[in-house]
């Protein structure tokens, strides 16, 4: 997942108070390439330099400054997730047959399949590996099991593709496995590194898993509506593939029994469909509009769980991070007009 690049009337994400922190941990997420046999290292230097938000690792450094500091753990928390997300990035691509990414061809593109399958595996592997250093086994064990539910999140996406009878819940708990789950780690174990109570630790592991929710539900609307160039990844792979994402759900759900069936046949039959057709068939912009305001709800649930921390920069940037994902939601409902 990416998210649209500001522009000049694009909400900026607030992560200026830990770009320093930032730094190190891209430093070092490019340095993990070293750790790889020579022939190796290219494939996975190439895939770790298009640099992203680095959301998982603001959200462990941010839990780790508004718990009592960041120190060398959360840099290493930090380094550990994005590999993880980068891995799944590259079976997704592959899954998905997606040419780019944030403006540079795919692995699955450039090296084809099969080599881009082990790489992916490559990464998620070494990441375990990088997460057996922790003192804390409770640490490495959240972090295997988001590894696996992560992969048990596309499991069950692939599985379910052109299922019609994909319910809201479904949904919900696929992109929870495969999406909110390293968020919810990154904000819970940046607090757990610091010994908080485990009320704390908790509400700030929801805080992530909602706010990863929030935020798949915003990529699968700008699969939608976006625009690829702005992007920075190849977009209108979802219904090809035959991913039922919330607004098509919405949609399936608002349309008359006619309209229905024909987007049912065209989904099933895998024909090409641009948003014109699908404003054809039923109310496309009261699908999109009513998935949006399901996750900005969601967010508002997000923002209660930091009720736990004292007010502090990291808190707020917490409420910033909220306050971005609305202005991208918003995005998307002004992209319709």
């Amino acid at each position: 997942m990416s998210a649209t690049p500001p522009t000049a009337d694009a909400p900026v994400f607030p992560f200026e108070l830990i770009r320093e922190d930032l730094q190190v941990v891209e430093i070092a997420i490019r340095d993990q390439a070293k750790a790889f046999d020579p022939a190796v290292e290219g494939y996975v230097s190439y895939v770790c330099q298009a640099a992203g938000k680095r959301i998982r690792p603001a959200l462990a450094l941010m839990a780790g400054g508004a718990t009592g500091g960041k120190n060398d753990q959360h840099t290493r928390l930090s380094v550990i997730l994005e590999m993880i997300h980068i891995a799944s990035l590259v079976h997704d691509d592959i899954m998905d047959g997606a040419a780019t990414r944030r403006g540079l061809p795919t692995a699955a593109a450039k090296w084809g399949h099969s080599l881009s399958v082990l790489l992916g595996d490559a990464l998620f592997a070494y990441a375990l590996e990088l997460a057996t250093g922790f003192e804390d086994t409770e640490v490495c064990r959240q972090i295997a099991k988001a590894s696996r539910d992560v992969c048990s999140g596309e499991i069950l996406q692939t599985q379910r593709r052109f299922d019609l009878n994909l319910s809201v819940p479904d949904y919900l708990r696929m992109i929870e496995m495969k999406t909110a789950a390293l968020f919810a780690v990154a904000a819970g174990l940046g607090a757990r590194l610091n010994g908080v109570p485990e009320n704390v630790e908790k509400s700030l592991h929801s805080f992530g898993m909602k706010l990863g929710t929030v935020y798949q539900i915003y990529d699968d609307c700008l699969d939608l509506v976006g625009d690829e160039k702005t992007a920075g990844k190849t977009l209108r792979t979802d219904l090809i593939k035959g991913k039922l994402t919330l607004p098509i759900l919405y949609l399936l759900m608002e349309a008359t029994d006619a309209q229905k069936q024909k987007l049912n046949r065209m989904l099933l039959q895998g024909e090409p469909m641009d948003t014109s057709i699908l404003a054809g068939i039923a109310d496309y912009e009261g699908a999109i509009e009513r998935a949006v305001k399901f996750a900005q709800d969601m967010l508002n649930d997000a923002e209660a769980e930091l009720i736990c921390l004292g007010d502090s920069p990291y808190k707020t940037a917490f409420q910033g991070v909220a306050a971005y994902l609305r202005g991208l939601l918003s995005g998307c409902v002004l992209n319709l007009r």
